[in-house]
């Protein structure tokens, strides 16, 4: 029996994201033995369609009555922080869902817990996982590309707002709008780029639709009557790093755009490259049509090579999950760091603090 086989796993929060980290667990041979949700009824479903033996309301229990080593923190944003430091003191490994945290205290309180059990931390940049970006990271790894002088990063819709006063559209307990919400695009262009270190951002945020129900998305959750929604609907802004890389970034759940992309382009020393996804409707994944491509010259003439990969209909989120697995067990090199999340959220800290201050940001 491999390593993999012999390991369990649990999972904190059993919504719809929950589906995709058990999956991911099985196909590697690594049984999901328990699922935790205050929501006991929901977790009973998820118990019975998965065959998972233990379920419990309180994760806390969870830890002290199973002998699971990795974890999948699923709840909403505002409990990351303490969800993960309580099972990684456990003595557990942590994948988490996006965003890291709040914050980027929050986060490097987490990356140091990590760091202190001697743990594994990754979080769930499934775009990294995507086989479109693992196969544009293999031209950087080579050098194919050089050092990437500028990017552009966009998770943008025209009609995205993920339903009304629920905790989505509470900064209390999401951290924001569609900055962190869809800050996979500005995470994926710095993994591109190296992670580079942050000195200065300028942005702006707007809310012009925010009580508007015809921005309403086609998916999220249901309108909360009286509910609160003080969080930006579009954010643009301008990151430059210490290495003199820049970065733009533009993120929206409303906005007058033609239609949902998601997409990052970046400029090399000697090549560019592009990863898009388009919509016919915001937030209908069936609808995507994936572009990657790298820009070049060959024979004195501009080239653009198109890169054909697998189609992934998960998004990267079930192959994130494998590496996960794999990283714990030493076979694969994790697809993302404590670090890395660190900086991903003191960019998301400098643009919340620029939009507010209307002023540039050194990132601290």
């Amino acid at each position: 029996m491999s390593t993999l086989n012999k390991m369990k796993a649990g999972i904190i929060g059993a919504g719809g994201i929950a589906d995709y980290h058990i999956n991911g667990y099985m196909s590697t041979g690594v049984r999901v033995d328990a699922i935790a949700d205050k929501d006991v009824k929901r977790a009973e479903e998820k118990a019975e369609k998965y065959g998972i033996k233990k379920v419990y309301s309180s994760y806390t229990e969870m830890l002290d009555k199973t002998e699971v080593e990795l974890v999948s923190v699923c709840v909403p944003n505002n409990l990351h922080c303490e969800v993960a430091i309580k099972v990684l003191d456990s003595g557990r490994n942590v994948f988490c869902e996006k965003p890291p945290a709040l914050n980027a205290e929050e986060t490097m309180k987490m990356a140091s817990a990590a760091k202190k059990a001697g743990k594994t931390l990754m979080f769930d940049f499934n775009n990294r996982a995507r086989p479109e970006a693992q196969a544009l990271m293999e031209y950087i790894k080579n050098g194919d590309i050089g050092q990437i002088n500028s990017a552009q990063s966009l998770w943008i819709r025209r009609c995205g707002i993920p339903g009304f006063g629920g905790w989505f559209t509470q900064k209390a307990l999401s951290g924001g709008g569609p900055v962190i919400d869809l800050l996979h695009m500005i995470d994926l262009a710095l993994y591109f780029m190296g992670f580079p270190e942050p000195e200065w951002v300028l942005a702006g945020t707007f809310d012009d639709f925010s009580g508007n129900p015809d921005f309403k998305g086609p998916w999220g959750i249901p309108d909360v009557k009286d509910g609160i929604m003080d969080v930006e609907t579009a954010s643009h802004a301008f990151i430059r790093f210490k290495t003199g890389q820049v970065l733009f970034a533009r993120n929206s759940w409303a906005e007058m755009n033609e239609r949902e992309e998601v997409s990052v382009t970046f400029q090399g020393k000697k090549a560019g490259g592009m990863i898009r996804r388009l919509f016919g409707r915001d937030g209908i994944d069936d609808t995507a049509i994936d572009d990657c491509e790298i820009y070049t010259t060959e024979y004195g003439k501009p080239v653009n090579r198109k890169i054909v990969t697998e189609p992934d209909e998960k998004m990267g989120r079930e192959r994130a999950v494998v590496n996960f697995v794999r990283a714990v067990a030493g076979e694969e090199k994790p697809y993302s760091t404590p670090e890395e999340a660190v900086i991903l959220m003191r960019i998301i800290d400098a643009i919340y603090k620029s939009a507010l201050t209307g002023s540039p940001v050194k990132v601290v």
